[in-house]
């Protein structure tokens, strides 16, 4: 039987593959000298509570997606009109004023039309972003309106938007629109990895909150839901939608990347298997359900009867540590 073993390797190895998990293309892996295992000890310990909260506790995943914006302030406007049910709901803006009415709405396009460069009726570039921040059915709508507004504030800052909060529906989501062009002259472009970052930021405000709320990419947990565009739910529910849209995601980039989380939680259930500590053993048997019941596991071992790989050897590594990778600039 083979010895088990280190904990420092099996930090190593959690740290190492844990990052490629849960903090994908924001992070570098770099060997760390082995006066600085405190710190990789730690980020081990990060890595472990959200395995845990992921694959034990299924904690509710939060979701921001960008869902359109506006080329021209004519379409602004009447995604103001539309969030706002034409003034009815409550708005917000960015220095914490409520209002609510069709003047006040009146009074917001204006101020964005001429607050920083004109926006043109209509425009051959997107003047503003729509945001949707929501969490499942439960969750109090309250603290969803609170957390989406320190997101806001963190990420947002030094631009014009407007939110709404939404509880009439399945579950309490917060519409927010944002003015490309920031107060400084400068444009909101966001990427797959600002996406992935505002999630972690808005759970992070939940988790503020008591509202226990988890980020991971759905490659990490294995699934390939394909969410409905704005204008899909909305062509949806007035019954303009000529073709329902696919459910789930497939294609190369698909595949490529659940292989790797699979191969990355291999390398992970390998290094727990290997620990002298029952939890460890336990949590690694834990990974192994949770990675076989995933929607894509399913799938790829059906294919040719192929077995999804659960468990890879341990290694020795050294100690790792992640630095931040400079990323695309949101504003541009």
């Amino acid at each position: 039987m083979a010895p088990p073993t280190s904990s420092s390797v099996i930090d190593g190895v959690l740290v190492q593959w844990g990052e490629r998990l849960f903090y994908p293309s924001n992070r570098i892996v770099k060997v760390v000298p082995p006066r600085l295992n405190t710190l990789w000890r730690r980020q081990a310990a990060v890595i472990r509570r959200r395995i845990e909260a992921t694959v034990t506790r299924r904690a509710p995943q939060v979701m921001v997606k960008v869902t359109g914006g506006g080329r021209g302030m004519g379409a602004i406007a009447a995604h103001f009109r539309y969030i706002s049910k034409n003034g009815q709901l409550a708005f917000e803006d960015e220095r914490g004023v409520v209002r609510r009415d069709k003047e006040a709405l009146h009074d917001l396009a204006e101020q964005w039309r001429f607050g920083g460069s004109l926006i043109e009726e209509t425009s051959p570039r997107r003047e503003a972003f729509n945001l949707m921040l929501s969490m499942p059915r439960g969750t109090n709508a309250q603290i969803v309106l609170m957390a989406a507004r320190e997101f806001a504030q963190i990420e947002l800052k030094d631009h014009f938007y407007v939110m709404v909060l939404h509880e009439h529906q399945e579950n309490p989501h917060v519409h927010l629109s944002v003015r490309a062009e920031s107060m400084s002259g400068r444009r909101l472009n966001p990427r797959k990895a600002d996406l992935h970052r505002w999630r972690e930021t808005f759970a992070e405000r939940l988790r503020g909150y008591g509202i226990e709320a988890e980020a991971t990419r759905q490659a990490t947990r294995g699934e390939g839901r394909r969410y409905e565009h704005l204008w899909q739910r909305k062509a949806r529910e007035e019954g303009r939608l000529r073709t329902a849209p696919e459910s789930m995601k497939s294609g190369e980039t698909y595949q490529s990347s659940r292989m790797g989380a699979l191969r990355a939680w291999a390398h992970i259930v390998g290094a727990l298997m290997a620990s002298d500590q029952p939890s460890d053993r336990e949590l690694a048997e834990r990974i192994t359900s949770f990675i076989r019941g995933s929607t894509f596991a399913r799938a790829h071992g059906r294919e040719g009867n192929r077995e999804v790989p659960a468990r890879e050897p341990v290694r020795d590594v050294e100690p790792v540590v992640s630095r931040d990778r400079p990323g695309p600039e949101i504003e541009r």
